[in-house]
């Protein structure tokens, strides 16, 4: 069993708190279709990214803000088997409210829609894809987060299940715990994650241990 100390979590949302796998993997699949290009590849790349990071990176001559409204009006429309993710709720209702935040990917309007399609209640506040200029693998994300709670990154712990977001975390100065529910742990590894778990039903937390304290087995 191992035991962590830190000031805060930071958590991504989708692949840490929620299952959106399918959701995400069917619009990036039509939007792939649509502009000739491999699904497969698409979808690889697009996982813990911002969306207008994807659509830059296939189609640089775009448009690129006319592309991402259409993207997200599919997703916010698509939240058919978005759930919450083995242990996510129990975790997030044991912590206190000041010392967790999300980190998301999602702009603010799409975040919403999978919070309330997972019966997710949101932090007062969090850090979205429209709050941003950089997005993961960048650190900004994860150091606008722990901002958001009054400390520097390298005193929160950041759940992650991809490599741009753990690159990120890390970049941040973070500790990260890496979750197997997107990517296997051979994947994960290779991004540089502090621990690796099988979702967020191995963490628990240590409330007579303040500020935050948990434990875990890593696998």
């Amino acid at each position: 069993m191992t035991i962590v100390h830190c000031d805060a979590l930071l958590f991504d949302l989708d692949g840490v708190l929620i299952d959106s796998t399918p959701a995400v993997e069917r619009v990036w699949a039509r939007w792939a279709v649509k502009h000739g290009l491999d699904p497969a590849q698409v979808i690889h790349h697009a996982h813990g990214r911002p969306s207008i990071n994807t659509i830059r990176h296939f189609l640089p001559e775009a448009d690129h803000e006319a592309e991402n409204r259409i993207v997200e009006s599919w997703e916010i429309e698509d939240v058919d088997g978005v759930v919450p993710l083995p242990g996510a709720i129990e975790l997030l209702t044991s912590l206190p409210p000041d010392r967790w935040t999300i980190v998301t990917s999602c702009t603010r309007d799409l975040a919403a829609a999978r919070f309330k399609a997972a019966g997710i209640t949101a932090p007062r506040a969090l850090v979205t894809a429209t709050d941003i200029t950089r997005g993961k693998p960048d650190p900004e994300p994860y150091r606008k987060g722990a901002s958001l709670l009054g400390l520097s990154a390298a005193r929160c712990l950041v759940f992650e299940d991809v490599a741009a977001g753990i690159k990120a975390g890390r970049a941040a100065g973070a500790r990260v715990v890496a979750l197997s529910t997107t990517l296997s742990p051979e994947e994960l590894r290779a991004a540089g994650p502090d621990w690796i778990l099988s979702s967020c039903s191995d963490v628990r937390f240590q409330p007579q241990a303040p500020p935050v304290t948990l434990s875990f087995s890593p696998e």
